[in-house]
């Protein structure tokens, strides 16, 4: 096992998981495969939305376990990202209870619909979690992006997101994707004042048909 390959996605795509609070920058995202799950509303009520991300991470972790016993990788398993928008409309933070999201944790190559379906097996032995059956997998193509870095609680983005949005009219692109967040720390193990999360949104040079 010595021999085996080790990936840190966060570090072999550096510039998707680093950003600056002051300085909004351009980058480009690469056809990537994610673990996802769609749902509804706002996450603050929604039970939903924490059992969600509990399934997300109970199956990447059994997908990182069985990878490592079969000695085909070992890799960290990546944060936990988000995309939000509203249905026939402009995402707005203030519609919390129009929010749709897909929370999603990408996922190295060698996993498949197969090993999915071994890992979430494995993964209902150990915890009762009815979402594990709501999991897909598919590929996002992100492409050209805008971000920028919020310090501080989820619910005080709103700064950030107008500069980066100001930032991407002052570069002459229009908005062609839905609201992506990657969440960089753990909630449940960080301060809210300490939280880092990158806000990115897919641009075009050309407005939207």
């Amino acid at each position: 096992m010595g021999d085996m390959n080790k990936i840190d996605l966060k570090k072999d795509l550096k510039p998707l998981y680093t950003a600056s609070p002051r300085e909004p920058a351009l980058v480009v995202a690469p056809p990537l495969r994610y673990l996802m799950l769609n749902g509804f509303g706002d996450p603050d009520t929604n039970p939903e939305f924490q059992a969600g991300g509990e399934a997300l991470f109970t199956a990447s972790y059994t997908l990182k376990v069985i990878l490592k016993q079969q000695e085909v990788l070992d890799y960290v398993v990546p944060p936990l990202e988000g995309l939000w928008w509203i249905q026939l409309a402009d995402f707005d933070l203030d519609r919390r209870e129009d929010w749709r999201w897909t929370l999603m944790i990408p996922q190295p190559e060698p996993v498949g619909k197969e090993l999915l379906a071994q890992a979430v097996t494995a993964a209902k032995r150990k915890k009762d979690l009815p979402a594990l059956e709501k999991l897909r997998l598919e590929i996002y193509d992100e492409g050209r992006a805008a971000q920028i870095l919020h310090v501080g609680p989820y619910r005080d983005e709103a700064a950030a997101i107008h500069h980066l949005h100001t930032f991407i009219q002052e570069k002459g692109y229009h908005f062609c994707g839905k609201h992506h967040e990657i969440y960089l720390n753990d909630p449940r193990r960080t301060p809210p004042e300490k939280l880092k999360t990158i806000i990115r949104q897919p641009v075009s040079p050309e407005a939207m048909k």
